[in-house]
């Protein structure tokens, strides 16, 4: 029970990275793909219906840590508590930046908010990178699973690498989602941009793929380089689906090189979280199971039925003009 919820875990960070990727890959595309306020708004609107129903995953992802494994959801929290605190500052800060932009009809307040948005996407995809990495890499925890060291411990250069894997995956994937999601010049730019970005944004990710699992990181790369190529050749949902297929393997690789642990110590290996460990009691995880059998598929539905009826491309003609 403890090694299938160690893997919904997993699942449930690949279903957040996957579609909070391409969501914070917009914001921080922001500035530079939309050149006017009606550009902007174009960008903001292809991700404004899901936006919010794609940090679900990042909630369910914590509370299913804090209730299977308490252990690993109070020694990573904890230690990593800084990084922590600036991620969900830059998230609360795109959330209040999506709601407000429009309400007051002024270049300068539009473009506050545009900043928010850009800075809070840029922290969030570099914060959650660097949580990440701290699970895969460890901490120097002691035996009682509390931090060693001063409260930037989780700053290593491991981390920093993990944060610079993920936002350079995002930005890539938000570039090829806006080509998928937009029409007219913008879908150009985007697809290009992705093109011409990809190889150095992507350099991160394959650094520190190879230095947690070596030649497991060959399917990421693969799946990489396929989603580039339908790109080039303007197949752009074959290219947004072989890109989701890319981080799939990344998680799966990650976690996969971190069983049975769930957070090492860096300090000693004795000291180590493991599955087993840090898990609860077998009673509370078949509860969870249950619940979880009943309440997922609702969710997938759910959040498939808002994808489906927001599928269409939009473009500036689309957007009504500013009174």
């Amino acid at each position: 029970m403890e090694t299938l919820w160690f893997c919904v875990i997993a699942l449930l960070w690949l279903g957040y990275l996957f579609l909070e990727g391409f969501d914070f890959g917009v914001g921080m595309l922001l500035p530079f793909l939309g050149r006017d306020n009606t550009e902007r708004r174009v960008m903001i609107n292809t991700i404004g219906p899901v936006w919010d129903g794609n940090e679900v995953w990042l909630l369910v992802a914590g509370g299913a840590t804090f209730a299977a494994f308490p252990g690993w959801y109070a020694a990573l929290f904890s230690a990593a508590y800084l990084p922590l605190t600036l991620f969900l500052l830059a998230l609360i800060g795109r959330g209040v930046a999506f709601e407000y932009r429009g309400k007051v009809d002024s270049a300068r307040w539009r473009k506050v908010w545009d900043t928010v948005i850009f800075v809070g996407s840029w922290v969030a995809a570099l914060g959650v990178g660097l949580i990440i990495a701290t699970t895969v890499t460890g901490l120097p925890i002691d035996a009682a699973g509390d931090r060693v060291g001063s409260p930037f411990a989780a700053i290593k250069w491991e981390t920093i690498l993990g944060a610079l894997a993920i936002a350079g995956y995002a930005l890539v994937h938000g570039a090829i989602f806006l080509a998928l999601k937009t029409e007219g010049e913008i879908r150009e730019r985007a697809r290009l941009m992705a093109l011409r970005m990809a190889p150095v944004a992507l350099l991160p990710l394959v650094a520190l793929l190879l230095y947690v699992a070596g030649v497991w990181a060959l399917p990421v790369l693969l799946f990489a380089g396929l989603a580039l190529w339908r790109l080039w050749v303007g197949r752009e949902g074959q290219s947004f689906a072989f890109m989701g297929l890319a981080v799939a393997a990344t998680v799966t690789v990650l976690f996969a090189s971190l069983y049975p642990n769930v957070l090492p110590s860096t300090l000693d290996p004795a000291y180590t979280l493991t599955v087993a460990g840090a898990a609860s009691s077998p009673y509370t995880l078949t509860v969870m199971t249950w619940v979880a059998a009943f309440g997922t598929p609702a969710v997938l539905i759910y959040q498939g039925w808002t994808y489906w009826v927001f599928r269409k491309r939009i473009g500036v003609q689309h957007i009504p003009a500013a009174h």
